[in-house]
């Protein structure tokens, strides 16, 4: 067995010791968020962290009724003209903590004197030492170059900070469950991933989503491209109508992630147009519906919360980029040109 499918199985564990030895400290942290003098939140992140922190730009600015930002790194490197940071709670998310563009923002963001925190699978990383906060992911080592437990633990931290800081008991009890329901996602999505042999050859795809499972759909997109070269790109569902769509032509494979929740009804339309141009479509849902409506179905495990559903609609998409992967006799664990740290400035 692969790194890769080794570390997709232990998710389930990751995300329950994460959970279990930092609840306590996020409460703590949660504070962090109730600051009189905190305005905004700003994150600085990039790869599959940046996906994090698009699922932290729903979340957490639902938390608090606050903006919340995303940074732009070569402010602080290239051109070395960082904006002021009055109001801001700085976050940076980085897997390895190694990031110099991402422990550059948050190092500035302590100069200024605004609080900082590190969300980090590496506590003793350069961005945990700059940070005032650091919140550990818990995630085990990590060997394949393509993140699946970080990326999923650092999903389980953006929420388990907005239930901190939200004081909210009843969400807090609905995380606690997500380890048992990303298990049962697991099984579910490998058995569904031999129906995925009949895109060996595509040449490569769109992901769709809305809501907070827009941070799922550019994490597919990335976990795809990584993997197995494909040209793959994410969308917005309402972005996709805004002219991308021209692009779909007949028997292009379209995911669509739209698990129950609020935006699920905004995706009708989309799937209108798609199935117009003749889009292949591979949904990823656990409404019969919209199942119904795909070439592929890969279903999701029922009665997850919208909040927390990215925890469990990445996993298919994750199992997907794996078997495109094996079908192109790709390296799992160490994809061509890639490597598991990036150091940018």
């Amino acid at each position: 067995m692969s790194w890769l499918e080794t570390e997709l199985r232990e998710q389930p564990a990751a995300l329950a010791r994460f959970l279990e030895r930092q609840r306590e400290h996020a409460k703590e942290l949660g504070q962090l968020f109730r600051r009189p003098d905190v305005k905004y939140v700003m994150i600085a992140s990039r790869g599959s962290s940046s996906n994090a922190a698009r699922y932290a730009q729903y979340l957490l600015g639902r938390a608090n009724r606050v903006p919340v930002a995303f940074a732009t790194p070569s402010l602080y490197t290239i051109y070395e003209q960082p904006p002021r940071l009055e109001g801001a709670l700085v976050i940076g998310i980085s897997q390895s903590g190694g990031s110099p563009d991402v422990r550059a923002v948050v190092e500035e963001a302590a100069r200024q004197g605004r609080p900082t925190l590190a969300l980090t699978n590496d506590p003793s990383s350069p961005l945990a030492g700059v940070a005032e906060f650091v919140l550990p992911l818990e995630a085990g080592e990590e060997h394949a170059v393509a993140a699946t437990k970080t990326y999923l633990n650092s999903l389980g931290a953006v929420a388990l900070l907005f239930a901190a800081s939200t004081r909210d008991a009843a969400a807090l009890r609905e995380l606690e469950q997500m380890p048992e329901r990303i298990a049962e996602q697991l099984e579910r999505s490998f058995a569904d991933a031999p129906a995925l042999d009949a895109y060996a050859r595509v040449e490569g795809g769109t992901v769709v989503a809305r809501g907070v499972n827009y941070a799922t759909s550019f994490e597919i997109a990335l976990k795809i491209r990584e993997l197995s070269g494909l040209v793959v790109e994410a969308y917005s569902a309402a972005d996709l109508l805004h002219g991308p769509i021209a692009a779909i032509s007949p028997g292009w494979p379209v995911i669509v992630v739209a698990p129950t929740g609020p935006p699920r009804a905004g995706l009708d339309e989309t799937l209108d147009r798609l199935q117009e141009r003749g889009a292949r479509l591979i949904a990823i849902a656990d409404d019969e519906r919209v199942l119904g409506r795909a070439a592929t179905p890969l279903r999701l495990v029922r009665a997850v919360p919208d909040w927390v559903s990215p925890l469990t609609a990445v996993i298919p998409g994750q199992i997907a980029a794996m078997r495109l992967a094996e079908l192109r006799g790709a390296d799992l664990d160490n994809p061509h040109g890639l490597s598991k740290v990036t150091l940018t400035r």
